[in-house]
C-alpha cells in the first residue's frame, strides 16, 4: 500500500507541474498509457506465469529522450509448488529512461530502448529457503516499438527483461499498451510537395509613378533677434512661389533658438521667429490661413550649443513642403 501510495503521488505530482497548453509531441511532452502485461516468472520458483495490468506516466526531457514512471499489479498468477495453488498477489513500481528513434509526427513509427531500476513485492511466495512476501530490487532493460496514430494517440508494443539484483535471476514480459500524448512542442511536418511551377504572368504596362517635389525653407536670426534678415527674403519667396504653383499644399513654420538664456524666454523668442517668417509668407501671397507658425523653444538643436557656430546654427525657422508634381 505505501509503495502505491508513493507512486501515486508522484504521478500526480509530475502531471501539476506540467503544462497543457499545447497538444503534440516533442520536449515538454506528457505521455500517459495503460498496459497489460504477460510475466514470465523465472526469478522465483513455484510460480506460474501471468498477466498484469499496469499504467505509467512519462515527461519528454528532449524530443528523443523520456523518463518514465510505471506501476503494474500481479494478477492472475498462481503458486504451483503443490500447497494448493494459492494466488500471487503483489506489485511493481519502476523509473526508467526511454530513448527513441525516427521522427515524431502523425502516422510515425517510432522504435525506442529503456532501461532503470524497479521495486517488486509479491506475496505467497515461496524464495530463498521460506514462504511469505518477496521484495526484489530490479534492473530493467527493454525494447519495442510506439506507433502514433494523431499526435495524441499511440499504442505501444514491447518486450522487457527484469533482472533480481537480490538473486541474480531474470524476469522477461512482452506488452501491449494505448497512451496518449499531450503538452509539448510539435513535431516537425513533413515538407509540402513543390507546386508545378505557374506560368509566368504577362507583365501589365507599370503606371506612371507620380514624382514627388519638394522645397525646404532655413532662415537664419542674430542673437536675442526675431527680424528676418534681408539675405533671406528670396529663399522665403521661393517657398511662397511653390505654395503658389501647388495651392492645395499648407506649411508649418517652426522657431527655434539656441541654449542662451531661461526656457520660457527662449520658448516665446521662438514663437516670434516663426511669426515673423508667416508675415513674409503673407507679404508674398500666400493666405495666412495656409501657414501655421510654431515655436519648439530651444528643445530641438541642429548643432552643439557648447559653441558660438553651433548656437549661431541653432537660431533658425525651418519649413518644408512637398507636392506631387503637375
Amino acid at each position: 500500500m505505501k509503495l502505491k501510495n508513493t507512486l501515486g503521488l508522484a504521478i500526480g505530482s509530475l502531471i501539476a507541474a506540467t503544462s497543457f497548453g499545447v497538444l503534440a509531441q516533442g520536449q515538454g511532452a506528457v505521455e500517459g498509457e495503460l498496459f497489460y502485461k504477460k510475466q514470465y516468472n523465472d526469478s522465483v520458483k513455484h510460480i506460474e506465469d501471468g498477466f498484469n495490468p499496469g499504467a505509467r506516466i512519462g515527461y519528454f526531457l528532449t524530443d528523443d529522450l523520456e523518463l518514465n514512471l510505471s506501476y503494474d499489479k500481479t494478477n492472475h498468477t498462481r503458486s504451483n509448488d503443490g500447497t494448493g495453488s494459492q494466488k500471487i498477489k503483489g506489485d511493481t513500481g519502476s523509473l526508467v529512461g526511454t530513448y527513441h528513434f525516427g521522427q515524431a509526427g502523425v502516422d510515425s513509427l517510432r522504435p525506442y530502448v529503456e532501461g532503470g531500476f524497479g521495486h517488486q513485492s509479491r506475496g505467497n511466495v515461496r524464495a530463498d529457503g521460506h514462504s511469505g512476501r518477496d521484495q526484489s530490487t530490479l534492473a530493467i532493460v527493454g525494447t519495442g516499438v510506439k506507433y502514433y496514430f494523431t499526435n495524441n494517440l499511440y499504442a505501444r508494443a514491447g518486450v522487457e527483461a527484469d533482472y533480481a539484483m537480490d538473486n541474480g535471476k531474470w524476469d522477461y514480459s512482452a506488452l501491449v499498451g494505448l497512451g496518449v500524448n499531450f503538452g509539448g512542442n510539435a513535431g516537425a511536418a513533413a515538407p509540402a510537395p513543390t507546386p508545378a511551377p505557374a506560368p509566368e504572368p504577362v507583365p501589365e504596362p507599370e503606371a506612371p509613378v507620380a514624382q514627388v517635389v519638394r522645397v525646404e525653407l532655413d532662415v537664419k536670426f542674430d542673437f536675442d533677434k526675431a527680424v528676418v534678415k534681408p539675405n533671406s527674403y528670396g529663399d522665403v519667396k521661393n517657398l511662397a512661389d511653390f505654395m503658389a504653383q501647388y495651392p492645395a499644399t499648407n506649411v508649418e513654420v517652426a522657431g527655434h533658438t539656441d541654449s542662451v538664456g531661461p526656457d520660457a524666454y527662449n520658448q516665446k523668442l521662438s514663437q516670434r521667429r516663426a511669426d515673423a517668417v508667416k508675415q513674409v509668407l503673407v507679404k508674398d501671397g500666400v493666405a495666412a490661413g495656409r501657414i501655421t507658425s510654431v515655436g519648439y523653444g530651444e528643445s530641438r538643436p541642429v548643432a552643439d550649443n557648447a559653441t558660438e557656430a553651433g548656437r549661431a546654427v541653432n537660431r533658425r525657422v525651418e519649413a518644408s513642403v512637398e507636392a506631387q508634381a503637375q
